[in-house]
């Protein structure tokens, strides 16, 4: 082979990249030519299509040396799709008389979406999208409520593959016109000694407390998880810094892949960026992107609180010591690293000063790193020509895998709206559940976390915002609490068995088993499966109300994670017998506003977030007693 298969990747890659930054800053309209979005999303899909051809073998493995039938997939999809990026606008004219061309190039894009998502995003999600084809040809055989009407082979294919409502659609549109860039500016931050200064930060601020180690790791991956865009890539990236230190400290190695994992899923949920799904949200909810970050502060804020408190918890029963690194004030970190803060600055003025388009807002803030990171270095690291380059490669290739799931969501898109499937089916399980709240969100909940399983944030969230949200929504959830819901849980499936990946790519580096460290990431993100339930009961919670119906959901919510963290962990000032921490269980989790809203004032959610709150407050001050005594 004359052509080298990395190469061509790399470039691929860095194209996507490029061509993102132009389009947001409307290179095209500048140089006096109009183009088409469907046009800039046919050329991005083409670019994809041809790095996971070039890049991942037949049998789904990894491989620089794609063989003949490689190349000839990544060239024949490249040209197709390049082909229609071209000459969009006159077919889009001629549809209606359903050219042969069309069908050729739907039955590209649908081969390249279906086979690229089967061998990076697994054969599940390649079912599930394939029975949704199977259903559009046969809809007007199936009885019942989920007949739909009658669609020929051919006007499939080119209505799921070329239609701007289905493969060109929404979904795709968000993640090649906003998501690559925060994928960028993330990357940018890395290159820039960004990760370096997190941890660095993160071990200033909480290094020297009780298990410390375990509290750097949780501030390091909620700082970087939010802009990372992959709670398995976080984990990986702050991991081999944290999990060996959280060893040293005295943790099991079960424990520290467990916090390490639930920490870096976290920040997938964190604003500002909350891994790029509050950018799709907003758009699938029509809301400012303000708007959903807002809604998401306390959800998030009440995560790492019981995470942080766990880990303090955990380190005051297994008497472990504060981190044995060397210890920088933070006062020094932020001295050497205060230029790599601006470009959060500048994301945060731009975006809710401002209200600038958040596209526009991330090119600013990758602007900002470039102008920072190539004059002040951070240990030694800054942005040069060779890493800018790098950047560029890295953000089109991370973002393959993304662009391919999304289409492939178009796809499911486009049948539930031409079949009517998607009206049938949320009217379907509304009856067949009925209107009992708490079934329907525990049924939502599973499914969530079942097809969340194994894929990326943003691709989990345009899934289930297509499958799941609606039926809440026609429930009477507010949209708002029902996107969030599912987003958290779509999430959850990063650390619930038996396909907990952010779990399992922790164990692989303490060395634990890897099923062993996703049933102790559960024990320790519990609350993160009761804090959704809580937003949808209580929208106080997302600040959808008055001052004092948030106070007092909030307190209630403070109140109930802290007592039921205690009856997990099993010590508060001292280890605790079984009965106590049933008690504590108990009345945290009734005390907590999960059945109604604060403005409810529901006596039963008080009353025992009273006890719980008088039975903490009694603990204490027994232990206090003994220790003077």
């Amino acid at each position: 082979m004359t052509l080298n298969a990395k190469t061509f990747v790399a470039v691929c890659g860095f194209a996507m990249t490029l061509a993102c930054v132009l389009w947001n800053l409307d290179t095209h309209t500048r140089l006096g030519f109009a183009l088409l979005t469907e046009q800039y999303l046919a050329f991005q899909l083409g670019l994809a299509a041809c790095i996971v051809f070039l890049s991942s073998s037949f049998s789904q493995a990894k491989s620089d040396k794609p063989g003949i039938i490689g190349w000839i997939l990544a060239m024949v999809a490249l040209a197709v799709l390049m082909y229609t990026a071209v000459n969009y606008l006159e077919l889009l004219q001629q549809q209606a008389d359903r050219p042969p061309i069309l069908t050729l190039i739907g039955a590209v894009v649908v081969f390249c979406v279906m086979e690229g998502i089967r061998r990076r995003a697994g054969t599940a999600l390649c079912i599930i999208v394939g029975a949704f084809i199977v259903y559009a040809l046969f809809a007007h055989l199936v009885p019942g409520p989920l007949i739909g009407r009658e669609m020929k082979p051919v006007v499939l294919l080119q209505y799921i593959g070329f239609d701007p409502s289905s493969a060109f659609s929404l979904p795709l549109t968000v993640a090649s016109v906003i998501v690559i860039l925060f994928v960028f500016f993330g990357k940018l931050l890395f290159l820039a000694g960004g990760g370096a200064f997190f941890t660095d930060l993160a071990m200033a601020l909480t290094g020297q407390s009780r298990g410390g180690s375990a509290k750097i790791s949780v501030v390091a991956s909620a700082l970087f998880g939010s802009i990372s865009g992959s709670a398995v890539s976080n984990v990986v990236t702050t991991g081999v810094i944290t999990i060996p230190l959280m060893r040293k400290g005295g943790y099991s190695a079960r424990d520290a892949g467990a916090i390490e994992a639930i920490a870096s899923t976290g920040g997938q949920l964190t604003p500002p960026i909350m891994g790029a799904a509050a950018f799709l949200m907003a758009e699938f909810l029509e809301i400012s992107y303000t708007t959903v970050a807002i809604a998401a502060v306390i959800p998030a804020a009440l995560y790492y609180f019981s995470v942080f408190l766990q880990v303090d918890l955990i380190a005051g029963r297994d008497q472990i010591a504060v981190a044995d690194a060397e210890h920088r004030r933070a006062s020094d970190v932020f001295r050497e690293g205060w230029h790599l803060a601006l470009p959060f600055v500048v994301l945060l003025v731009a975006l809710f000063g401002y209200g600038i388009d958040p596209s526009k807002a991330a090119l600013l803030s990758a602007l900002c790193i470039v102008i920072v990171g190539a004059m002040r270095p951070y240990q030694g690291e800054r942005i040069t020509f060779d890493r800018l380059i790098e950047a560029f490669v890295d953000t089109g290739r991370s973002l393959v895998d993304l662009l391919l799931i999304v289409t492939a969501a178009g796809f499911v898109i486009g049948i539930l709206n031409i079949t009517g499937l998607g009206f049938a089916l949320t009217l379907l399980l509304v009856d067949s559940i009925g209107s009992n709240l708490i079934v329907i969100l525990l049924i939502s909940a599973l499914i969530c976390i079942v097809l969340g399983m194994g894929m990326p944030t943003s691709g989990v969230y345009v899934l289930l915002a297509v499958l799941i949200a609606p039926t809440m929504v026609e429930a009477g959830i507010e949209p708002i609490s029902a996107h969030l819901f599912i987003l958290y849980f779509g999430m959850m499936s990063m650390i619930t068995p038996p396909i907990a990946l952010a779990a399992f790519a922790a164990a692989a580096i303490t060395g634990e088993s890897a099923m062993q460290t996703g049933i102790a990431s559960m024990r320790i993100g519990w609350a993160s499966y009761v804090i959704p339930f809580a937003f949808v009961a209580t929208p106080a919670l997302l600040l959808k109300g008055s001052a004092l119906e948030t106070s007092i959901a909030l307190a209630q919510t403070v109140v109930g994670v802290f007592a039921v963290s205690v009856a997990v962990v099993g010590f508060f000032m001292k280890k605790l017998g079984v009965g106590l921490r049933i008690a504590l269980a108990v009345a945290g989790l009734i005390g907590m506003p999960l059945f109604g809203g604060a403005g409810d004032y529901l006596p039963l959610n008080y009353a025992f977030a009273i006890m719980a709150c008088l039975g903490l407050v009694a603990l204490y001050v027994q232990a206090k007693k003994t220790s003077f005594a």
